[in-house]
């Protein structure tokens, strides 16, 4: 299989959206198809969950313009992993919460972004012998076709992005990243209402970008009780970056999908 790696990018959902692939599929006609299915249905999503889009069924429901008895099929499946989130996290991680100020919000972010990334992701599963890495903000499915190399996936340093904590190589897989270096304070603990401080990023590494996306943001909902909450969780791992630079691993890899090491974080201490 060619190493050779045709890229891809587009701008929405408020970031930017890309894909790498290498391999037999890698260009031509049905890679463009895929592509534009992919596109399209991200698109989708922005419409129907977007909270900057007054007219998106999530805003709609948020400000009681419509119930949930009128929600589709897709809303009713996000806020059911929003709901089983908020179960497992003990309440940290809730999409409905007030705010230290006192205002009611709705906010299924936390789970749209991988849900709707490893769902459009099933359009490019279709392309023989090809390998495929598809990221929207940081978060990415990959995928190796064959026996090919890793992708491998940088662990950018929140206290200085320009420069990476670990490389983490995945097969078969997916990564997210929850951390504050470029949104600013947009997660809250929502039993508080207030943003954490004691982390600064949460990545985790999993079989499910669904799963490791919720996992990651409910760590750093967690704050210091996050990297012990993301020990208990079954087969994932991941790298957590501290507010005062420290950065670990948190587990030890899920067999062929990835594998997270120690020695794979740059030169910093793990925390004790």
């Amino acid at each position: 299989m060619s190493t050779a790696v045709v890229r891809r990018v587009v701008h929405l959902m408020g970031m930017p959206v890309s894909l790498a692939l290498r391999g037999r599929g890698a260009a031509g006609e049905e890679a463009d198809d895929a592509w534009q299915r992919v596109v399209a249905e991200l698109r989708q999503v922005d419409r129907t969950f977007s909270t900057y889009r007054p007219d998106s069924v999530v805003s709609r429901l948020g400000r009681g313009a419509i119930t949930e008895a009128d929600l589709p099929a897709e809303v009713h499946e996000v806020l059911a992993l929003a709901e089983a989130a908020r179960r497992v996290s003990g309440g940290a991680f809730d999409p409905r919460h007030r705010t230290a100020d006192g205002r009611d919000v709705l906010d299924p972010s936390g789970v749209v972004k991988g849900w709707a990334v490893e769902r459009a992701a099933r359009h490019l599963r279709a392309l023989d012998g090809t390998d495929f890495c598809l990221a929207a903000g940081g978060d990415m499915v990959c995928h190796v076709a064959g026996d090919g190399p890793p992708w491998r996936v940088g662990v950018e340093d929140p206290h200085a992005t320009a420069r990476l904590v670990a490389t983490v190589p995945v097969r078969r897989g997916a990564v997210a990243t929850s951390g504050f270096a470029h949104r600013g304070a947009h997660v809250v603990d929502a039993r508080t209402g207030r943003t954490p401080t004691a982390l600064a990023s949460v990545t985790v590494v999993g079989p499910s970008l669904t799963a490791a996306d919720v996992a990651a943001t409910s760590a750093l909902a967690l704050g210091a009780d996050g990297p012990g909450w993301l020990r208990s969780r079954g087969g994932l791992a991941g790298v957590v970056v501290w507010a005062d630079g420290r950065a670990e691993v948190l587990g030890r890899g899920t067999g062929d999908l990835v594998a997270v090491r120690q020695r794979d974080v740059d030169g910093r201490r793990p925390a004790p």
